[in-house]
């Protein structure tokens, strides 16, 4: 008996995209890419833009060669990054290219609404959210002030991911875990907040109907399914926050896990079953996003290896093999220079090497000079700042942490890894790396009735990919150098 199920998954990032199969089969899961490609931005007239029609073209491609191949596929889900949308005007048709969160049209919105709209204090206190200039409010209210056409014309607000669903299907939709990146939605009442789109001259009609990841969008419409040669596949919700669906495919046993997702940035946090919205996670700006099955990833962003990938561009006599680059900056002594990794100096520095220097000099600490000393710097630094958070994490969480998940590309990096259980005293597991994928894949999964909640999910992909597990050594001599990163960052002040 054939019990094989296959699932097409489409991930977003904001450089680049893909296509990939998931097929179910044996209580395992297996990914095959099918097409990957850039997602350019489109720069014009002083602003900054996604090409939607590329990335809807690009997810034709990929359902028109699995329907080459003969795959009869279960169903289809789109995942990409946050925050971003799309106008819809009254007669159906997409009001110009959507705006990317990098335009700089932004970049005094946040202030300018927070001083004359609605307090900093009050919007936290209905989101949860941390404050980010490119969240969806700001950028619409940015709109509204240089009265955008786009906006003043539209009939209906949809997010990346529920824009590309209606392009498949011809249905509107609001799924949970993309729209509470907004810095609009209540975690509370799951529903986006009355007050602050009215705020921006928005009602709740402008937005489709709130869904739940496994809920059903709609069936390929007949026009892609000419198009693509599949039959009516059905188009599902799933985590359409790429973080939202990372998380669902964390490979933890039981609740008492906090996770990584490591890459440019790092995202690190626990699972809850409710919002943790408090003076302490307002002070700490930590935010509370939507997971799947109601939960919420109450979660800290955190500067990642988007250090290290600086300098690696800037410089022009280090080795490009990672492995020994790595290697000789283990050769240097450890805890001799210390940087806070979320220092506004490193956001975007004309030349990152420069900042980390500068840093290390106005808080009188050795200045690193050469890759090796700059690399070891980075890592150890990350590791505290790791610490940090993850303490922030076991004072605000309601149950104890005994197991921190890093998931995404930085899994692999192992010395890394083990500065974090170092670090954190924490015992950490590094896998999956492809966890947005089968995050998304896994929901269609249960929606098709594959696998039966979140635990089995994450069971099924600990038995299908391989973990490695880091124990904690060191302890002593780490708490000593945290004792000087506090010192440091104290100084900095």
């Amino acid at each position: 008996m054939e019990n094989k199920k296959y699932f097409f998954a489409v991930d977003l990032g904001a450089t680049s995209g893909r296509t990939i199969l998931g097929t179910l089969d044996g209580g395992k899961i297996a990914l095959e890419e099918v097409t990957r490609f850039p997602n350019n931005l489109i720069e014009q007239g002083g602003h900054f833009y996604w090409d939607i029609y590329a990335l809807y073209f690009e997810i034709i491609r990929g359902l028109k060669t699995v329907a080459q191949k003969g795959v009869q596929i279960t169903s289809i889900g789109i995942d990409t990054w946050g925050v971003d949308f799309v106008f819809i005007g009254h007669d159906g048709a997409i009001l110009r290219n959507p705006r990317a969160y990098r335009d700089p049209i932004t970049f005094d919105a946040m202030d300018d609404y927070l001083k004359h709209v609605v307090s900093k204090k009050e919007v936290y206190d209905v989101t949860g959210i941390q404050f980010m200039n490119f969240n969806s409010i700001f950028q619409l209210y940015a709109m509204r002030r240089e009265g955008n056409s786009a906006l003043r014309n539209a009939a209906k607000v949809l997010f990346v991911p529920d824009a590309l669903s209606w392009m498949l299907t011809g249905n509107e939709v609001c799924e949970y875990t993309i729209a509470s990146t907004s810095q609009l939605l209540d975690p509370r009442t799951k529903q986006l907040d009355e007050r602050l789109l009215q705020s921006l001259g928005l009602t709740r009609s402008k937005f489709g109907k709130m869904v739940q990841p496994g809920e059903l969008i709609g069936c390929l419409s007949e026009e892609v399914r000419r198009m693509t040669g599949l039959p009516a596949v059905p188009v599902y919700a799933v985590a359409g926050h790429d973080t939202g669906s990372a998380v669902a495919a964390v490979p933890a046993k039981d609740e008492k896990f906090a996770y990584l997702s490591s890459g440019t940035w790092s995202l690190m946090g626990i699972e809850t079953k409710d919002a943790i919205i408090s003076d302490l996670s307002y002070e700490r700006n930590f935010t509370n996003e939507g997971g799947i099955e109601g939960t919420t990833r109450f979660l800290k962003n955190i500067c990642g290896m988007w250090l290290l990938e600086r300098c690696r561009k800037e410089w022009t006599d280090a080795p490009s093999d990672y492995g020994t680059l790595i290697s000789e900056a283990m050769k240097v002594t450890a805890f001799q220079s210390i940087i806070n990794p979320d220092d506004a100096m490193f956001a975007n520095p004309a030349n990152m090497q420069q900042a980390i220097r500068d840093y290390c000099q106005q808080t009188n600490q050795h200045v690193p000079e050469g890759y090796a000393e700059l690399t070891r710097c980075i890592f150890d630094s990350l590791a505290l700042r790791y610490k940090q958070v993850f303490g922030y994490l076991k004072e605000m969480a309601a149950f104890p942490i005994d197991t921190l998940h890093i998931i995404g590309g930085g899994s692999r990096n192992e010395q890394l890894n083990q500065f974090t259980a170092n670090a954190t005293g924490t015992t950490v597991k590094a896998g999956p790396t492809e966890g947005t994928a089968l995050g998304n894949i896994m929901v269609q999964a249960k929606a098709a009735g594959a696998v039966s909640d979140i635990w089995d999910m994450r069971r099924i992909i600990a038995n299908s990919i391989e973990m490695k597990t880091f124990e904690p050594q060191d302890n002593e001599l780490w708490e000593q150098a945290y004792g000087k990163y506090l010192q440091i960052v104290e100084s900095k002040k």
